[in-house]
């Protein structure tokens, strides 16, 4: 059941691509252009050293998937920034390097730990994923369950990522019996 949250409780694509262990984010857009968030820019280099027509295969609400330690190095934004851009809307993997889980959860994107997923699926299977429970349907009805997100991450992710959920927890509410 849905609580107004900014990510549907299940998520519904395909799985766009699949990374291997210890991936370093910064490849999907290339270093050179680690600094650039024009959406335009970064449509134009997502993913171009893997499969240069990636962003025109894309589908909104597809995942990616990868290996263990996803997100290795720096954890810089806009290389999600693409992958959102596009409609990607989870991350799947066997394990998140802390910097880029921290980071990119903080964003509000679905970050899923979900052990035996990158062996499980091949590109373009369909996937429903429940990011609350940490469970990943396959085609063949075979549920992967992972680690549910803690009750916090879960109201970052509910609010769309942690500036609006603090923004929301910090109002500053009229005094009693001021009106406007």
């Amino acid at each position: 059941m849905s609580t107004g949250s900014a990510v549907p409780d299940v998520l519904r694509g395909r799985v766009a691509w699949i990374f291997g262990d210890d991936f370093d984010v910064d490849l999907i857009i290339g270093v050179e252009n680690i600094k650039y968030y024009d959406p335009d820019k970064l449509r134009a280099v997502c993913m171009r050293a893997f499969d240069p027509e990636f962003a025109d295969k894309v589908e909104p609400g597809d995942v990616v998937v990868g290996g263990r330690n996803f997100g290795y190095g720096h954890p810089h934004y806009p290389p999600l920034v693409a992958l959102r851009n596009l409609g990607i809307s989870a991350v799947l993997a066997e394990s998140f390097s802390p910097g880029f889980w921290r980071g990119e959860t903080y964003n509000g994107m679905p970050l899923v730990t979900v052990p035996g997923i990158a062996a499980a699926v091949r590109r373009f299977d369909p996937v429903e994923v429940d990011w609350r429970r940490a469970s990943v349907r396959l085609p063949d009805g075979t549920e992967l369950a992972g680690d549910p997100p803690s009750d916090r991450t879960v109201k970052v992710l509910e609010a769309g990522g942690s500036l609006n959920l603090l923004l929301r927890e910090h109002a500053r509410r009229a005094p009693a019996g001021a009106e406007g």
